[in-house]
Protein backbone atom coordinates (compact mmCIF):
# COMPACT_ATOMS: atom_id res chain seq x y z
CA UNK A 1 0.00 0.00 0.00
CA UNK A 2 1.55 3.24 -0.67
CA UNK A 3 1.86 5.87 2.34
CA UNK A 4 -1.09 7.69 1.02
CA UNK A 5 -3.67 4.78 1.00
CA UNK A 6 -2.19 3.26 4.23
CA UNK A 7 -2.90 6.63 5.80
CA UNK A 8 -6.19 6.74 4.87
CA UNK A 9 -6.89 3.35 5.51
CA UNK A 10 -5.74 4.10 9.07
CA UNK A 11 -7.88 6.91 9.36
CA UNK A 12 -10.84 4.15 8.51
CA UNK A 13 -9.70 2.17 11.14
CA UNK A 14 -8.99 4.87 13.80
CA UNK A 15 -12.87 6.28 12.69
CA UNK A 16 -14.31 2.56 13.21
CA UNK A 17 -12.95 2.17 16.36
CA UNK A 18 -14.37 5.58 17.78
CA UNK A 19 -17.51 5.26 16.02
CA UNK A 20 -17.97 1.51 17.42
CA UNK A 21 -17.56 2.11 20.42
CA UNK A 22 -19.36 4.34 21.00
CA UNK A 23 -22.48 3.13 18.88
CA UNK A 24 -21.90 -0.80 18.87
CA UNK A 25 -21.02 -2.78 15.70
CA UNK A 26 -24.53 -3.04 14.80
CA UNK A 27 -25.84 0.50 15.02
CA UNK A 28 -22.40 1.47 13.11
CA UNK A 29 -23.42 2.33 9.43
CA UNK A 30 -20.44 2.80 6.85
CA UNK A 31 -21.85 6.44 6.29
CA UNK A 32 -20.98 6.87 10.29
CA UNK A 33 -17.33 5.93 9.93
CA UNK A 34 -17.11 7.25 6.39
CA UNK A 35 -18.11 10.85 8.33
CA UNK A 36 -16.30 10.02 11.14
CA UNK A 37 -12.65 9.57 8.77
CA UNK A 38 -13.89 12.57 6.42
CA UNK A 39 -14.14 10.06 3.45
CA UNK A 40 -16.94 9.38 0.74
CA UNK A 41 -19.08 6.37 1.76
CA UNK A 42 -17.53 4.99 -1.71
CA UNK A 43 -14.28 5.21 -0.52
CA UNK A 44 -14.71 2.57 2.74
CA UNK A 45 -15.62 0.61 -0.15
CA UNK A 46 -12.15 0.66 -2.12
CA UNK A 47 -10.41 -0.65 1.30
CA UNK A 48 -13.05 -3.09 2.56
CA UNK A 49 -16.11 -5.68 0.77
CA UNK A 50 -18.00 -5.00 3.59
CA UNK A 51 -18.89 -3.55 7.14
CA UNK A 52 -17.57 -6.84 9.12
CA UNK A 53 -14.30 -7.00 6.88
CA UNK A 54 -13.57 -3.39 8.81
CA UNK A 55 -14.25 -5.07 12.29
CA UNK A 56 -11.60 -7.82 11.57
CA UNK A 57 -8.91 -5.72 9.94
CA UNK A 58 -9.29 -3.30 13.22
CA UNK A 59 -8.48 -6.08 15.40
CA UNK A 60 -5.85 -7.52 12.90
CA UNK A 61 -4.28 -3.93 13.41
CA UNK A 62 -4.65 -3.09 17.18
CA UNK A 63 -3.79 -6.54 17.89
CA UNK A 64 -0.51 -6.78 15.78
CA UNK A 65 0.65 -3.69 16.94
CA UNK A 66 0.08 -5.12 20.50
CA UNK A 67 1.51 -8.39 20.22
CA UNK A 68 4.82 -6.30 18.51
CA UNK A 69 5.00 -4.51 21.35
CA UNK A 70 4.88 -6.85 23.97
CA UNK A 71 7.45 -8.52 21.42
CA UNK A 72 9.83 -5.67 21.77
CA UNK A 73 9.21 -5.27 25.69
CA UNK A 74 9.64 -9.32 26.72
CA UNK A 75 13.20 -9.38 24.78
CA UNK A 76 14.18 -7.37 27.98
CA UNK A 77 13.01 -9.70 30.75
CA UNK A 78 15.20 -11.92 32.23
CA UNK A 79 12.62 -14.65 33.54
CA UNK A 80 9.31 -15.86 32.09
CA UNK A 81 7.64 -14.72 34.96
CA UNK A 82 8.71 -10.94 34.30
CA UNK A 83 7.73 -11.48 30.80
CA UNK A 84 4.47 -12.68 31.70
CA UNK A 85 4.03 -9.68 33.99
CA UNK A 86 4.90 -7.09 31.09
CA UNK A 87 2.62 -8.97 29.08
CA UNK A 88 -0.23 -7.81 31.57
CA UNK A 89 1.32 -4.64 32.07
CA UNK A 90 1.04 -3.94 28.56
CA UNK A 91 -2.55 -5.46 27.97
CA UNK A 92 -4.16 -3.51 30.84
CA UNK A 93 -2.00 0.21 30.62
CA UNK A 94 -3.15 0.26 27.09
CA UNK A 95 -6.53 -0.87 27.69
CA UNK A 96 -7.00 1.49 30.14
CA UNK A 97 -5.28 4.66 27.48
CA UNK A 98 -7.45 3.55 24.96
CA UNK A 99 -11.18 2.91 26.23
CA UNK A 100 -12.61 3.30 22.56
CA UNK A 101 -9.92 0.14 21.80
CA UNK A 102 -11.08 -2.00 25.16
CA UNK A 103 -15.14 -1.31 24.31
CA UNK A 104 -14.41 -2.94 20.81
CA UNK A 105 -12.26 -5.35 22.27
CA UNK A 106 -14.36 -6.60 25.08
CA UNK A 107 -17.66 -5.73 24.25
CA UNK A 108 -18.22 -6.27 20.20
CA UNK A 109 -16.62 -9.27 20.12
CA UNK A 110 -18.99 -10.68 22.53
CA UNK A 111 -22.05 -9.42 20.31
CA UNK A 112 -20.65 -10.24 17.26
CA UNK A 113 -21.71 -13.29 14.71
CA UNK A 114 -19.67 -16.87 15.19
CA UNK A 115 -18.45 -16.55 11.95
CA UNK A 116 -17.15 -13.28 12.65
CA UNK A 117 -15.77 -13.94 16.11
CA UNK A 118 -13.72 -17.09 14.39
CA UNK A 119 -12.28 -14.67 11.94
CA UNK A 120 -11.28 -12.02 14.55
CA UNK A 121 -10.08 -15.59 16.71
CA UNK A 122 -7.16 -15.24 13.85
CA UNK A 123 -6.02 -12.24 14.99
CA UNK A 124 -5.87 -13.32 18.78
CA UNK A 125 -3.90 -16.42 17.78
CA UNK A 126 -0.24 -14.66 18.10
CA UNK A 127 -1.07 -13.57 21.48
CA UNK A 128 -2.09 -16.62 22.82
CA UNK A 129 0.74 -18.04 20.82
CA UNK A 130 2.97 -15.61 22.70
CA UNK A 131 1.62 -16.49 25.85
CA UNK A 132 2.29 -20.18 25.37
CA UNK A 133 6.11 -19.34 24.66
CA UNK A 134 6.17 -17.86 27.83
CA UNK A 135 4.95 -20.47 29.65
CA UNK A 136 7.29 -23.05 28.20
CA UNK A 137 10.31 -20.68 28.85
CA UNK A 138 9.22 -20.81 32.41
CA UNK A 139 9.06 -24.46 32.18
CA UNK A 140 12.79 -24.67 30.89
CA UNK A 141 13.90 -22.45 33.19
CA UNK A 142 12.38 -24.38 35.82
CA UNK A 143 10.59 -21.45 37.11
CA UNK A 144 7.29 -22.84 36.15
CA UNK A 145 6.02 -26.54 37.10
CA UNK A 146 6.73 -29.24 34.68
CA UNK A 147 3.23 -30.34 34.38
CA UNK A 148 1.60 -27.38 32.98
CA UNK A 149 -0.83 -28.16 30.01
CA UNK A 150 0.56 -25.23 28.37
CA UNK A 151 -2.57 -25.20 25.91
CA UNK A 152 -4.97 -25.03 28.32
CA UNK A 153 -2.93 -22.51 30.77
CA UNK A 154 -2.70 -20.22 27.94
CA UNK A 155 -6.47 -19.96 27.83
CA UNK A 156 -6.89 -19.25 31.34
CA UNK A 157 -4.49 -16.65 31.39
CA UNK A 158 -5.90 -14.52 28.24
CA UNK A 159 -8.89 -15.31 29.76
CA UNK A 160 -8.29 -13.75 33.12
CA UNK A 161 -6.69 -10.93 31.80
CA UNK A 162 -9.74 -10.77 29.11
CA UNK A 163 -12.15 -10.76 32.04
CA UNK A 164 -10.40 -7.89 34.41
CA UNK A 165 -10.57 -5.36 31.69
CA UNK A 166 -14.45 -6.64 30.89
CA UNK A 167 -14.94 -6.07 34.44
CA UNK A 168 -13.53 -2.62 34.76
CA UNK A 169 -15.88 -1.69 31.66
CA UNK A 170 -18.81 -3.11 32.97
CA UNK A 171 -18.06 -1.13 36.45
CA UNK A 172 -17.97 2.00 34.62
CA UNK A 173 -13.88 2.15 35.06
CA UNK A 174 -14.38 3.39 38.71
CA UNK A 175 -10.95 2.05 39.47
CA UNK A 176 -7.88 1.97 37.58
CA UNK A 177 -7.09 -1.12 35.59
CA UNK A 178 -3.31 -1.02 35.55
CA UNK A 179 -3.45 -1.11 39.33
CA UNK A 180 -4.86 -4.24 38.95
CA UNK A 181 -1.52 -5.60 36.89
CA UNK A 182 0.36 -7.14 40.47
CA UNK A 183 -2.58 -8.45 41.51
CA UNK A 184 -3.24 -10.15 38.44
CA UNK A 185 -0.01 -11.83 37.85
CA UNK A 186 0.58 -12.69 41.33
CA UNK A 187 -2.12 -15.12 40.99
CA UNK A 188 -0.84 -16.50 37.79
CA UNK A 189 2.17 -16.84 39.19
CA UNK A 190 1.02 -18.94 41.92
CA UNK A 191 -0.54 -21.16 39.88
CA UNK A 192 2.41 -21.91 37.57
CA UNK A 193 4.74 -22.59 39.94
Amino acid sequence: MTSRKQEKFEMILDAAEKVIAENGFHGSQVSKIAKEAGVADGTIYLYFKKKEDILISLFEDRLGKLVALFNANIQESNTAAEALHKVCEIHFTQLEQNVALAYVTQIELRQSSLELRKAIGLSVKPYIQLIEHILKRGMEEQSFRADLDTKLTRQLIFGAMDEVVTSWLISGRKYSLSAQVDGTVDFFLRGLR
